[in-house]
């Protein structure tokens, strides 16, 4: 499993520049500052100091953020090419032993769009923990909105993360759908392409289709169902490594009125769908971006968009 690097949590980041602001300060003055108790106020300072940001107290001042934390991207960056690696060199291990090895026990072939809509139900019900999705383009099997099985996953309390290509995006309905998963639980990200049609149910069980959407042509999809094996390993690789680089979908709250706009424009799509999508004209959108853009002090979508990273808005 890949795990993702946490830069600096939002608390410290928001201690740090506001430490910057004061050039300095001790416990309390920071506290005082702060609103916030002389002991949270402590805890943050030093959660600073041990990442290096800051002096040590009794009067804490900033340090260079870009050599202490420039150590951590590093890190994360070789931890990804890390994996990519894994892949590549478990799925030519897996294809160098299939030769020898028995695989009846490791993998079945569904042929037929009903068959795997069946076996992706199946899945999903008796999943207990976790289920991984890479949404294409144009599904074979199963629309996002007849996906009747993942509301009472999730209120059993499964774990959905899916990662779904721009393009499906476009799709009437499917964003609506998304939208309607993230309110009940699911964690949703978006990459302009993927690799391939996956679905993993608690590391345990995979389902993939076998024959690329180019050479399909008329014919019945068909698709793999892998058990625990090296190549199932690879594809949960593969699928953390996706994770990393995908951009979240968030819904809107009335608190956040702005995340699923931000969502939509740091995924790429362009303002006449976005409005489309948020039942808007487009100058609605643009004049909220606009305004958003105020708010972050910038003067470019690229870096609204930066900055919504930054201060964790998304």
């Amino acid at each position: 499993m890949v795990e993702r690097l946490d830069v600096l949590p939002p608390s410290e980041e928001q201690a740090y520049r506001l430490l910057v602001r004061m050039a300095g300060a001790g416990v309390d003055e920071f506290a005082e500052r702060a609103g916030i108790g002389p002991e949270r106020a402590l805890t943050l300072l030093e959660g600073l100091r041990h990442r290096g940001l800051v002096t040590a107290g009794p009067a804490y001042r900033p340090l260079p953020p870009d050599v202490a934390l420039g150590e951590v991207l590093l890190r994360e960056q070789e931890h990804l090419e890390t994996a990519r690696q894994m892949v590549a060199a478990l799925s030519e291990e897996y294809r160098s032993n299939t030769r020898w090895r028995s695989t009846e026990h490791l993998m079945e072939i569904v042929v037929g769009a009903p068959a795997l809509r069946e076996r992706l139900r199946e899945m999903q019900d008796s999943a207990k923990q976790e289920i991984l999705w890479f949404c294409r383009a144009n599904p074979i099997a199963m629309q996002g909105p007849e996906n009747a099985e993942e509301t009472p996953a999730l209120t059993r309390g499964v774990r959905y993360r899916a990662i779904y290509e721009r393009a499906l995006l476009e799709k009437p309905g499917e964003l609506q759908s998304i939208v309607e998963a993230v309110g009940l639980g699911e964690q949703a990200r978006t990459l302009p392409v993927l690799p391939v049609r996956l679905a993993i149910a608690d590391r345990n069980l995979a389902i993939c289709p076998l024959v690329p959407d180019a050479a399909r042509g008329g014919g019945e999809p068909s698709a793999a169902l892998i058990r625990p094996c090296e190549l199932l390993d690879a594809l949960i690789a593969l699928f953390e490594s996706y994770w990393v680089r995908a951009t979240p979908l968030l819904a809107t709250s009335p608190e956040e009125p702005d995340r699923l706009l931000l969502s939509l424009l740091v995924a790429g799509m362009p303002d006449k769908s976005i409005a489309t999508h948020l039942q808007v004209s487009k100058r609605t959108v643009q004049r909220r971006l606009d305004r958003l853009m105020l708010v972050a002090g910038v003067d470019s979508r690229a870096g609204l968009a930066f900055q919504a990273a930054k201060r964790g808005w998304l």
